[in-house]
């Protein structure tokens, strides 16, 4: 939505080192066919190089990697006087970890991540540049009507009112709103981060602790702490093809589901090999604390099977 309705007034770049960031670069490229694009691009478990990037361009990039497990660690490659917007989706991000939201132009997360919500729900957000951009730039090609956020040169703000173009199920809404009262109880979004904070110390303490795995985020300080995305790295399983690698996390995967300790942890699809674990404040870390003698028991029985 904002991307069809902003991009195009100036020079883009866009970061990818993940596949959601891939599937935004595939839209600024192949669908949006803008004539000046860069791309900054890194393998999985690397960030590109942030200083490579012009902010006096558009920016726009995930700030957390979802199916990588490696995030931006902090905004300080954004200036406050840049020329260009930031379009971030921070999807997997807002609440679990500190963001700069005064560097973001735009921004976008989904109430399923740490609130624990319905999936399928988005939220926006624009600062006064990104409305700007929209009041006065006409991008030069069709805007379907769910895209549209102008009308008449002018914001639609009834967008961010409550104002709704197709009615929404009222349930969803409750959804979110007792996600809201259960973060409040929490602490507000310094609780949620500190929650998220140390579930993600449960799993680098075992990771710390453990030979046969590691982070796929090559950086300590870019390592996301609700997706946590982890590689297989004993030499009686990595000296294997990939895709006897990614049988052996299969047969692991699978194993601890017909245990019934733990589901939907292997590595996303496009991924390497591995194993996936949301470590997001909607998780109790005493389940992790229990998760991990299982994974090492897991992995010796699959090892020796």
């Amino acid at each position: 939505m904002a991307m069809w309705s902003l991009l195009g007034a100036r020079g883009t770049d866009v970061l990818v080192w993940e596949s959601f960031g891939a599937g935004w670069a595939t839209d600024v490229i192949k669908q949006l066919r803008l004539s000046d694009v860069r791309a900054h691009e890194a393998a999985y478990g690397e960030l590109p190089d942030l200083d490579a990037v012009d902010t006096d361009r558009d920016v726009v990039f995930v700030w957390n990697g979802t199916t990588s497990g490696v995030r931006i660690p902090n905004g300080d490659w954004i200036p406050e006087n840049r020329k260009g917007l930031t379009l971030c989706d921070a999807t997997s991000a807002v609440l679990g970890m500190e963001i700069p939201f005064d560097r973001l132009d735009v921004i976008t997360y989904s109430w399923q991540k740490v609130l624990g919500g319905e999936a399928a729900h988005g939220m926006i957000a624009l600062s006064p540049r990104a409305v700007e951009r929209l009041e006065s730039y006409t991008p030069p090609r069709p805007l379907p009507k769910l895209f549209r956020m102008t009308q008449g040169g002018k914001l639609i703000e009834g967008i961010f009112t409550g104002a709704t173009i197709n009615t929404p199920s009222m349930l969803c809404i409750e959804d979110a709103l007792d996600g809201l009262r259960w973060a409040e109880s929490e602490g507000g979004s310094e609780g949620l981060i500190e929650r998220t904070r140390k579930n993600s110390d449960v799993m680098r303490g075992w990771v710390a602790d453990t030979d046969w795995v590691d982070f796929l985020a090559k950086q300590p300080e870019t390592r996301s702490p609700t997706s946590i995305c982890l590689t297989v790295v004993d030499p009686r399983v990595t000296e294997r093809s990939v895709e006897e690698q990614a049988s052996f996390v299969k047969k692991l995967v699978r194993l601890l589901e017909d245990e019934g300790v733990a589901y939907d942890i292997a590595g996303y699809r496009d991924a390497p090999p591995g194993l996936r674990f949301w470590a997001g404040a909607t998780i109790e870390r005493s389940d992790l604390e229990k998760l991990t003698p299982w994974l090492d028991w897991g992995f010796q029985e699959v090892l020796g099977g």
